[in-house]
């Protein structure tokens, strides 16, 4: 489960680089078998299966996949998960089909977390305690519709982990902007029209934060442009007794206005620039944090994305927006530590040329 260093070597003695391994691959074939991706192994629990509808390049559909095959592992496949209403839920479960090889249930749009504290409650009843429980939803169902329930959750501590699956919006019912929406971006119902387009700076929830200041036991941020870091999270978290909450980023081709085969590289530049950061955090406290390899200005990230096209008008960026965004990148990585200290910076001349409106 873990991500081979550049000098890791195999018991054959041959050298291993990292740009064999890390984010770019997923079978990992020339690791160990120790070292390798749940999905590489024999024992993959196939949890999301085929048939199901997701849209092409499905960023939720891929984690989602991830995160329950490291969780059917860690459990020794004793997991029952629940499933918050959204995009997830309507594209694995067309009635009266399902792609699903666990146990699952259906919660209502704001109810996954209270559900899922039943069940746990009534396996400790049962004295089950093998048995683990998992809710799961995206960020509308999560930071919007469900928040109280997840809070009530957090409150009680409830030996629940809850994984959220956040794609920036309402994309099931048209792409409309909830509360984990980034600034300035284009939805349906934040058109990028008017004298301040886009969603309103200064607004929506850092749902991981809230989560922190509760003093939990466990709570991190993956993205499924590392998915080896998004296994070991998970596969830390089922250890961990007590409410646990997983934040993964997950990119939508359909609401960002991004290529489906470019899922992978748009979340890779949110990470590399210090957008979406990935830390770990305990009882409130941030005890790690992945560290950004090359970091990258925050314009590369938008460019990739239609729903930030109006910041580029012509071809050239509004430069007060986009510093802007860079900004609050720049703020993430001050605050969770996400560079080393000789990790390479974007060109200075690159900069400028996006400053100046040339690229």
């Amino acid at each position: 489960m873990t991500i081979a260093k550049p000098d890791a070597k195999r018991t054959d003695g041959q050298p291993i680089k990292f740009y064999q391994t890390g984010t770019l691959t997923v079978g990992n074939r020339l690791l160990d078998v120790a070292q390798r991706t749940v999905q590489a192994s024999l024992d993959r629990s196939n949890a999301l299966t085929s048939g199901h509808r997701a849209c092409q390049g499905c960023g939720e559909a891929l984690g989602a996949r991830y995160a329950l095959d490291a969780a059917m592992r860690a459990s020794e496949r004793q997991l029952v998960a629940v499933n918050a209403t959204g995009c997830l839920e309507v594209f694995t479960t067309p009635y009266p089909e399902t792609s699903w090889q666990v146990p699952w249930f259906h919660s209502l749009f704001g109810n996954a977390a209270a559900v899922a504290a039943g069940v746990a409650a009534a396996f400790r009843v049962k004295q089950r305690p093998e048995i683990r429980v998992v809710a799961q939803g995206g960020d509308g169902g999560t930071t919007d519709i469900g928040f109280g329930c997840l809070s009530g959750m957090f409150e009680r501590n409830d030996d629940v982990l809850y994984i959220c699956y956040d794609n920036e919006g309402y994309m099931n019912t048209g792409v409309q902007r909830s509360s984990a929406t980034p600034p300035l971006a284009r939805t349906a119902t934040t058109p990028s029209s008017g004298a301040e387009p886009g969603n309103p700076m200064g607004v929506g929830k850092n749902l991981p934060l809230i989560a922190m200041a509760h003093g939990i036991p466990y709570v991190a941020t993956a993205s499924v442009a590392d998915l080896h870091d998004l296994e070991a999270k998970v596969t830390k978290a089922i250890a961990i007794r007590g409410a646990r909450y997983i934040h993964v980023y997950v990119p939508c081709p359909l609401g960002w206005g991004t290529a489906s085969d470019e899922t992978i590289k748009v979340a890779r530049l949110g990470m590399e620039s210090g957008f979406t950061p990935l830390f770990e955090a305990e009882h409130g406290v941030v005890v790690s944090s992945r560290k950004i390899r090359r970091r990258v200005p925050v314009a590369d990230y938008l460019r990739m994305q239609k729903r930030f096209a109006h910041l580029f008008p012509g071809g050239k960026p509004d430069v007060a927006r986009v510093a802007a965004l860079q900004a609050l990148a720049d703020e993430n990585i001050r605050r969770f530590e996400l560079l080393e200290a000789n990790a390479s910076q974007p060109e200075p001349q690159a900069q400028q040329r996006e400053q100046e409106g040339t690229r």
